[in-house]
């Protein structure tokens, strides 16, 4: 493992373009060599209407399949690279005042950060700003969960599992004003979450933002990092979530806001990710659902 880590912080150390040029060539390789992963990603992009015709369509899914790989990609360099040089990427950050006159007053910041461009540098950066506590879900192959905490453990955010345990982190942070950040668009477990729309279809969506901002009433933000051409850096925008996210209705307020920020960058959207699916145990959808691509 020590080995592994290792060969990842050399690797870091290579030009964040070339980062890009192999994650570009893996996106494709994902998306021609898996059937079932295409037909879900043309599906999701699809049925959400964010294109103009069947050529803006097609520029969209382009684009599209280059920065998914991308995605794959840049965490060696995020990860394994120091905080502070990483926070050199970001060549601006809009709505960072925002957050920082929230914060001074005392009050606690939540951060919702959607599989939208480069999520990972949005986090490191906040962390280099305010305490932060990031939820996260580790994954099922522990050697991966070893890479992925030796990676993010070099930024000063604190890590949440995506447990009770990692559920009481981020209360206990709220509580005393500091903020957390959720990727809130992540498909929750069975009694987690509720079926709402999200681009006109039902998505099992969590209800874990709606019960923090019941119990602590923090500001809430959503943010995310642009990847900018020729591996320029990333650009993060920050943007008040005005609406209600409290009680039974913040689920589909949630969705709304992901929705509005989605729009700007479609083409940086995770639409490869299953966000439709069925998780086991959990209720039935909505009568006429239709179960989307696996």
């Amino acid at each position: 493992m020590n080995l592994l880590i290792g060969l990842l912080r050399l690797l870091a150390r290579l030009p964040l373009r070339w980062h890009y040029a192999a994650g570009a060539l893996l996106g494709w390789l994902a998306y021609l060599s898996s059937s079932r992963y295409r037909a879900r990603l043309r599906e999701n992009l699809r049925k959400s209407g964010l294109w103009a015709d069947e050529a803006d369509y097609q520029r969209i899914l382009r684009a599209n399949i280059g920065e998914t790989g991308r995605q794959g990609a840049e965490f060696i360099p995020l990860w394994y690279r120091d905080a502070s040089e990483v926070c050199s990427l970001v060549r601006s950050c809009k709505g960072e005042d925002k957050v920082m006159a929230v914060h001074r007053q005392g009050r606690a910041v939540i951060l919702l950060t959607p599989h939208l461009g480069c999520f990972e540098v949005s986090a490191i950066y906040a962390a280099q700003r305010l305490p932060l506590t990031v939820l996260y879900r580790p994954p099922h192959v522990e050697w991966v969960n070893q890479l992925m905490l030796a990676g993010r453990g070099r930024s000063p955010m604190k890590l949440a599992p995506a447990n009770l345990k990692g559920v009481r982190m981020l209360f206990r942070a709220l509580k005393t004003g500091e903020a957390i950040g959720v990727l809130p668009d992540q498909v929750p477990g069975s009694g987690e979450g509720v079926w709402v729309d999200f681009f006109g279809r039902p998505a099992y969506t969590m209800t874990l933002v709606s019960r923090l901002c019941t119990l602590t009433n923090p500001a809430v933000f959503v943010a995310f990092a642009k990847r900018l051409p020729r591996a320029a850096g990333y650009e993060i925008e920050v943007v008040p979530v005005d609406a209600d996210l409290k009680g039974e209705n913040g689920a589909r307020q949630l969705n709304a806001a992901l929705e509005d920020l989605i729009r700007r960058c479609p083409e940086q959207y995770l639409w490869g990710y299953n966000r439709h699916k069925h998780p086991a145990g959990a209720p039935l959808p909505p009568a006429g659902w239709k179960k989307p691509t696996q």
